[in-house]
């Protein structure tokens, strides 16, 4: 049986990520990788609701050697024991592969392994680049206003995380279990 999906941007919306000169820093160090949980209770309610929680990131500090893919695997262990991850999804390359987003591979992958109804789905993040990723890909783009957003870049912009899952029910008419 296919199912919805919530695709998360990893830095930025599950982590908390630094700036210089208006970039995102990516921690490339467990120690430095500070989780969001703010955004639990309403990952529990994308849960609650019937949705499966994808996380698709690009890391290019995998390839380029910045960061190792033990640094890496620590994150991701520590953000499936703090939030009700399905599955997170990563592109290591630094090079034009069809995994790396804007580029849909990551979201026709959840397609055929996990059995994702994309025309069904959300990706939600902090960057516009995701909105060309989401329309590719067939899903709808919730864009959080961030230094890396605008107002009519995705199909829906909004101000932060818990307003983003609002708009994500109130569209797919999901309402959480009781």
């Amino acid at each position: 049986m296919k199912k919805a999906a919530v695709f998360l941007e990893r830095d930025g919306i599950l982590n908390l990520v630094r700036f210089a000169d208006r970039r995102q820093i990516v921690p490339c160090t467990f120690r430095d990788f500070i989780v969001n949980s703010q955004i639990l209770p309403s990952l529990q309610r994308l849960k609650e609701a019937g949705f499966m929680l994808i996380v698709t990131t690009n890391q290019p500090a995998i390839s380029s050697g910045e960061l190792s893919r033990a640094e890496l695997d620590k994150m991701h262990q520590f953000l499936r024991t703090t939030f009700p991850l399905d599955q997170i999804m990563v592109c290591p390359h630094s090079d034009d592969c069809s995994c790396r987003k804007p580029k849909p591979g990551m979201l026709f992958e959840a397609r055929s392994s996990y059995l994702v109804e994309l025309v069904h789905s959300f990706v939600v993040t902090d960057k516009g680049s995701d909105a060309e990723f989401a329309r590719t890909g067939g899903c709808t783009s919730v864009l959080i206003k961030s230094h890396f957003t605008a107002q009519g870049q995705g199909n829906l912009f909004v101000e932060n995380f818990e307003e983003a899952v609002q708009k994500i029910l109130l569209i797919s008419g999901k309402n959480p279990k009781k």
